[in-house]
């Protein structure tokens, strides 16, 4: 699937001629008569309009509005499916299940693998029906079953596109300045560290945490703030960050770029404007 050279992969998503076979994300079955109002009352995105082949991000937050999972809901009409990265601390099943008290829901899990073209530009003529946007750059998903995986992969050669791993994904979000859950935030970081608000329907009536993302949105700030930066020299994940000498922050991603380095750093709110360095001395600019 992912077998040409990681910068060749890396420019055939840049160039919008690439597919991702997804090896990183589990599907959940939200299922029952209950279902869509449900799941609308516990996560951020607006559920009660979504409507087959449509998706939306969305985020499950703690009571006090921090980040405990991001995904993709998608909708199949009665039933939905959420998309979450493996990487991420708890299932979405496990966080979900002790809401369902007396709920006519069920969650399961979906034997369908999901293929998703990242880029908008350029999709397939053979793709009528996918999941838009898609999990990745407001691209189109597809869900597959095992059985048809050779036949998509083939359709996707006979189109011209090639198949790409998912460190070369993670290789353009850095460069463009995407931050992701549990990369560069955590789970004591809230929404308004990386700007995630167009996975949070405001207009709901409720959702987990909702009153606590209000306070932040209307009456502060929070206390770290996510940054997409560049460096004239390499930089490194995990590497701090400083400001006048002091200890501010930390990279928490970094990719190579011509001449140095695509970083995401998150650092306290104060040093937001700050002269920021890593330890190694290496200068930190705005992108």
């Amino acid at each position: 699937m992912d077998t040409l050279p990681p910068q060749d992969q890396v420019a055939a998503l840049e160039e919008g001629r690439a597919y991702l076979e997804h090896t990183d994300v589990s599907l959940t079955v939200v299922s029952g008569a209950d279902a869509r109002s449900w799941l609308h009352d516990l996560v951020t995105a607006d559920v009660a309009t979504l409507e087959p082949f449509q998706t939306r991000p969305s985020l499950l937050l703690s009571p006090t509005g921090k980040i405990r999972a991001t995904f993709h809901v998608l909708g199949l009409g009665r039933d939905f499916l959420i998309a979450q990265p493996t990487d991420q601390p708890s299932p979405i099943d496990g966080l979900l299940a002790p809401y369902v008290l007396s709920s006519d829901v069920a969650l399961g899990t979906s034997p369908l693998l999901v293929f998703s073209v990242p880029s908008p530009r350029a999709i397939p003529p053979w793709i009528s029906e996918g999941w838009r946007p898609g999990i990745h750059d407001d691209g189109v998903d597809l869900l597959v079953a095992e059985d048809a995986r050779s036949e998509t992969r083939e359709r996707f050669a006979g189109s011209g596109f090639v198949g790409v791993g998912p460190a070369a994904v993670e290789t353009v979000r850095i460069r463009r300045g995407i931050p992701r859950f549990p990369v560069d935030l955590d789970e004591d970081s809230l929404p308004a560290e990386a700007d995630l608000e167009p996975s949070i329907d405001f207009t709901k009536g409720c959702f987990l945490g909702q009153e606590s993302v209000a306070k932040v949105r209307n009456l502060g700030h929070p206390a770290r703030v996510v940054f997409a930066l560049r460096s004239a020299e390499p930089a490194r994940a995990g590497e701090p960050v400083l400001a006048g000498g002091h200890e501010v922050g930390l990279v928490t991603s970094a990719a190579p770029i011509a001449g140095g380095s695509a970083v995401l750093a998150r650092v306290r709110w104060a040093a937001r404007g700050s002269d920021l360095r890593t330890i190694a001395g290496t200068a930190l600019r705005p992108a």
